[in-house]
């Protein structure tokens, strides 16, 4: 079964010796390896590349082990272009590598060389690479499968694939497990023996515990405020650990190298600034989210607000947490502050939209208290509130925009009917 995974595929092919280093990040297992020696390389081939022209090595295959020393790859690499026609450099885990950088900026040196590497940390591409290559690299981001990607694949019926998606989530080996148990079983094995595993052995990490414990915290508060003191409340209070607020920042921090969460940070629309914290987190993938809590918090509302995160960073959206503030008086007559949440501020270059997730808008007080935040902002950006029924798209009086999740996630453009 190959997956069409155009989105990647086009980002490469625009970006086709363009003279700096595309480099592919991800979470493991997203399918990075698929998208740039199966797809890419289709590509290439189709496009009148010789088989010869395209030097391809998997760095984390243990017949390739010799090559993970800096010489050695130069040198490999290099043995292989044999005259000034175009050769296209496909590495994969570059990570692997000790002082890569030097490797690759040795590679830019050669005029008809285009070199696309492959990484599942951000440590290299967030400190190394941007200290290091100062502006030579290209970063292509890779996620699990979009519910998009997995229904132009397996087609049928919308909700029962829904019904799938948000509790198993797009990780690509699970399309090919026919039962539950399968699915479940593989999560939980690849969050606890490659995920934790590879963040505790890279960081040299005693506490072992402690950070599967923040894992389940971070888990089970998706779409929740939260920050470092909080954590160490839950900590202390829950788990009966003591732990500071330092150390779990530090762990934060490796559980985003990781590729395995993301921060979305809260925006004062009124004021046009950040406010600092508290933050939302939310996982790359829900399925591994769920699986880390071994399936028991499946709340449908939750995890829809986390698939709708992920779908705007995955169409190139910058998404922050939005924050209206207003004044309203109480019942004793006096002029109190309060703050009303967006659930998305979404920008991409000059364009912003306003989203709320919501399940479910089965009365009037509902869609009155999702209106509320927007009636309050004095922008002309759009406004758009997504819930999960299947509904025809319309605008309110107010200009408010109200679609079906699945024109959401199927249709990029409905965000602008």
């Amino acid at each position: 079964m190959e997956i069409e995974r155009n989105l990647y595929l086009q980002k490469l092919i625009n970006k086709e010796c363009n003279g700096l280093i595309k480099i592919i990040t991800g979470v493991r297992r997203c399918g990075k390896s698929y998208i740039l020696f199966n797809l890419f390389k289709k590509h290439l081939l189709n496009s009148g590349t010789h088989q010869k022209n395209i030097i391809t090595l998997a760095l984390d295959d243990f017949k390739n082990k010799e090559y993970q020393t800096p010489q050695k790859l130069y040198d490999f690499v290099t043995s292989k272009i044999k005259n000034n026609k175009q050769y296209f450099v496909l590495l994969d885990e570059i990570q692997l590598v000790p002082d890569f950088e030097s490797v690759l900026i040795g590679f830019l040196h050669i005029p008809n060389v285009d070199v696309y590497v492959t990484g599942s940390n951000s440590r290299f591409l967030s400190s190394d690479i941007v200290t290091e290559f100062r502006g030579r690299g290209d970063e292509i981001r890779v996620y699990p499968l979009s519910f998009s990607e997995i229904y132009s694949t397996l087609g049928g019926d919308k909700n029962k694939l829904w019904n799938n998606y948000y509790i198993y989530g797009g990780m690509p080996l699970v399309l090919s497990m026919k039962t539950n148990e399968e699915k479940a079983t593989y999560l939980k094995n690849l969050f606890n023996q490659v995920y934790l595993s590879d963040i505790i052995n890279r960081y040299n990490l005693r506490g072992n515990e402690e950070v599967a414990e923040l894992v389940n915290i971070i888990a089970s508060s998706v779409g929740s405020l939260t920050n470092p003191e909080r954590i160490a409340n839950t900590f202390n209070t829950q788990k009966k650990i003591k732990i500071a607020q330092k150390t779990i920042s530090a762990y934060l921090d490796y559980l985003e190298d990781s590729f395995l969460i993301e921060k979305s940070l809260r925006y004062n629309v009124k004021g046009r600034k950040y406010i600092n914290t508290p933050f939302k987190y939310y996982f790359v993938d829900v399925g591994l989210r769920n699986a880390r809590l071994n399936f028991r918090q499946n709340e449908e509302n939750h995890l829809m607000e986390n698939v709708i995160y992920n779908e705007l960073v995955m169409r190139g959206f910058s998404v922050d947490v939005g924050v209206v503030e207003i004044n309203i008086v109480d019942g004793n007559g006096k002029k109190i502050r309060k703050q009303l949440e967006i659930d998305f501020v979404a920008n991409l270059a000059s364009k912003r939209y306003y989203i709320q997730s919501a399940l479910v808008l089965g009365t009037k007080e509902k869609m009155e208290q999702e209106e509320q935040s927007f009636l309050n902002i004095n922008d002309s950006f759009k406004k758009i509130i997504i819930q999960k029924e299947d509904v025809e798209p319309w605008h309110n009086d107010d200009g408010i925009l109200t679609i079906g999740l699945f024109d959401f996630l199927l249709k990029p453009e409905s965000i602008d009917w």
